[in-house]
């Protein structure tokens, strides 16, 4: 599975790039967010299709339709480079996406497998078991188990259903609630240690897991058993980075966003605020159809 598509536009390396990404709903601006810092010279434009989420209950044919029609809109906005911020979307519309768009396609499951093979040969980590944390229809896919698997690694992907409805609700925020958020994590991660008491890397596969991170850390703190956590978001932003030209050949400017949603545009933009760790600017709903 290969992450681009085509080549990028000759004419890119005299303008500003843009780069369209787009999610089911508000975890794929943790990627937006992670692109902002590597690559502040380029116009993003954000789709979060709101109304027809989550696409982890849908079909495959359901989920390649929805991906497309949000790929083909970006595209339409001028899209030098299009970013699949949804591991439902990369694990089963990647391919289809790649195919009929003459840009290149980038999804977040083979730049976050990448990066847990590249911490699998540091010294301190010494073991090629990875443990991934994912929802329930990104570990159904099995696609991070096919990915690792292709770098050499073995792989144990752990569905946790509840942990992105926590992130949603706000439950992160509020102290009174913050120890049930820590309570479920570390039920999931005993589970999933027990399957995998070797892990010593801890790849996150949704892109709701980077606001958990620091109560990942204090949870396997205190189930004594340190791993690398590699945040996929991240690592999705330094494969779109390795694929534009270096920034200084790139014209100068701060970056520069739009944002779309499908549904809920006041909502988007509460909770995309959180996501971003910015304020958003005005967020303009869209009309993609069933």
């Amino acid at each position: 599975m290969s992450t681009e598509s085509t080549s990028l536009s000759t004419d890119i390396t005299s303008r500003r790039p843009v780069i369209g990404v787009f999610d089911s709903g508000f975890g794929g601006l943790t990627v937006l967010r992670e692109l902002l810092q590597l690559i502040p010279s380029a116009h993003y434009v954000y789709l979060g299709d709101t109304a027809r989420l989550p696409y982890g209950s849908k079909s495959r044919e359901t989920i390649v339709r929805y991906a497309l029609s949000s790929a083909q809109f970006l595209a339409a906005k001028g899209a030098d480079l299009l970013v699949i911020a949804c591991n439902t979307a990369t694990a089963l519309a990647l391919e289809d996406l790649q195919v009929a768009l003459p840009i290149p396609v980038v999804g977040v499951v083979e730049p976050g497998a990448r990066a847990a093979r590249d911490a699998a040969g540091q010294q301190d980590v010494r073991s090629d078991d990875v443990l991934v944390l994912a929802t329930s229809a990104t570990t159904q896919s099995g696609a991070y188990t096919r990915a690792l698997t292709a770098l050499g690694l073995n792989a144990t992907e752990k569905a946790c259903p509840l942990l992105v409805p926590l992130v949603e609700e706000g439950w992160l925020e509020l102290p009174m609630y913050k120890s049930v958020a820590l309570e479920v994590l570390r039920i999931y991660l005993i589970e999933a240690l027990a399957q995998s008491p070797g892990a010593a890397t801890l790849l996150l596969g949704c892109t709701h897991y980077p606001l958990l991170k620091p109560l990942i850390e204090t949870t396997l703190k205190t189930l004594r058993h340190p791993m690398r956590i590699i945040d996929s978001a991240n690592a999705t932003a330094r494969a779109v980075a390795e694929l534009l030209p270096r920034s200084e050949e790139i014209s100068e400017g701060a970056a520069s966003c739009e944002f779309y949603a499908t549904d809920s545009v006041e909502k988007f933009q509460r909770l995309g605020s959180i996501f971003l760790g910015r304020e958003l600017a005005s967020v303009q709903l869209l009309d993609l159809g069933g």
